[in-house]
């Protein structure tokens, strides 16, 4: 498939981590964008900083809320886009069982229906266009059950599935639909828990929000349906994906949360 650039983006979670990584990439390749996050102040800095070199609007909205999303599926609608960059996600660490009911449902309205709910809002103007891009973020946890994650994994294995069946159904339309798997980030989700990075296993095992955001948007430019970065978890991706059920089951039995 031939390399699209986008010119216009809407990136949710856009106020740190990989999703502020993916608007500076984007902004670098001179995409005009729309940036989305619940905390105000540091979208405004972004903006404002970015701003300097494309055209950059914000919005603030709470994903994880019926009324966030229909905020921004209503911006979708009056001001459509050509990539839309479903990064804005959560995850929990903890037995299931002991953990606040409202806190996991929140977790699934983020991760899952703001997902579903702002790709639709988004495809039917990018197919009637002949050309366009979605870019949902999941995550290799998504590859297994995991112990002490079992809603955060569950929502993960569901964007990666639903990306997989709106790329098929998008083929010859023009609209790229790609997956991002990432494994350990250094973001702020996992700040205190990342080790030197000049350390075995910091080189290893931890990927940078930037290196990660890079293949994300060359991934869905160039239509690639999966985005794996790093050697060591296209590694793990394909060794989890060519394994018996039960065999990933044990090895993932043995992680545990922190």
């Amino acid at each position: 498939m031939a390399k699209t650039s986008f010119r216009s983006a809407l990136v949710t979670g856009a106020s740190s981590g990989i999703g502020e990584q993916i608007a500076r990439t984007l902004a670098a390749r001179g995409c005009a964008l729309t940036l989305v996050a619940r905390r105000t102040e540091r979208l405004a800095a972004l903006a404002q900083e970015l701003g300097a070199a494309v055209a950059v609007d914000w919005l603030a909205a709470d994903l994880s809320s019926d009324d966030g999303i229909g905020i921004v599926e209503r911006r979708l609608g009056e001001h459509p886009v050509e990539l839309l960059v479903n990064n804005a996600g959560v995850g929990s660490g903890g037995r299931f069982h002991e953990l606040p009911a409202e806190g996991e449902a929140a977790q699934v309205m983020l991760n899952v229906l703001a997902v579903v709910r702002l790709t639709r809002a988004a495809a039917p103007a990018m197919v009637a266009a002949g050309r366009g891009g979605i870019l949902n973020v999941s995550s290799i946890a998504g590859n297994q059950p995991l112990y002490g994650y079992a809603t955060y994994g569950a929502t993960k294995a569901f964007v990666t599935s639903f990306t997989e069946s709106i790329a098929f159904e998008l083929r010859g339309t023009g609209v790229h639909v790609s997956v991002l798997k990432p494994g350990y980030t250094d973001t702020e989700m996992n700040a205190g828990t990342v080790p030197d990075r000049s350390s075995v296993q910091g080189r290893l095992l931890w990927l940078g929000a930037e290196q990660v955001a890079v293949a994300a948007v060359d991934a869905v430019e160039r239509g690639r349906v999966h985005c794996v970065p790093g050697m060591t978890w296209k590694l793990a991706d394909a060794v989890t994906q060519s394994l018996p059920r039960a065999a990933v089951r044990v090895l993932s039995s043995r992680v545990r949360a922190s």
